[in-house]
């Protein structure tokens, strides 16, 4: 299993209904607002690599009011 944080940035005003659209997709385990640089942090995890990355460009990167993403696996030391 691969997990990750996915850090979004959202048009001005967006990032509640983003988080909550995100929070239904399947492999999300939480989707946050936040302040800061970053408007929406997500915890996601895939059986994966590749199906991370579908997760994330495919259903992500799709909701509409995305402006940008930073994805960052979490590695296990």
């Amino acid at each position: 299993m691969v997990h990750a944080y996915i850090l979004v940035q959202t048009e001005v005003g967006r990032s509640a209904a983003v988080a909550k659209e995100i929070a239904d997709i399947a492999g999300v385990v939480s989707a946050e607002d936040v302040i800061g640089p970053y408007d929406v942090i997500v915890r996601a995890q895939a059986a994966d690599v590749d199906e991370l990355g579908k997760l994330v460009v495919a259903r992500v990167q799709g909701v509409e009011g995305i402006t940008r993403t930073l994805t960052c696996s979490v590695v296990n030391l």
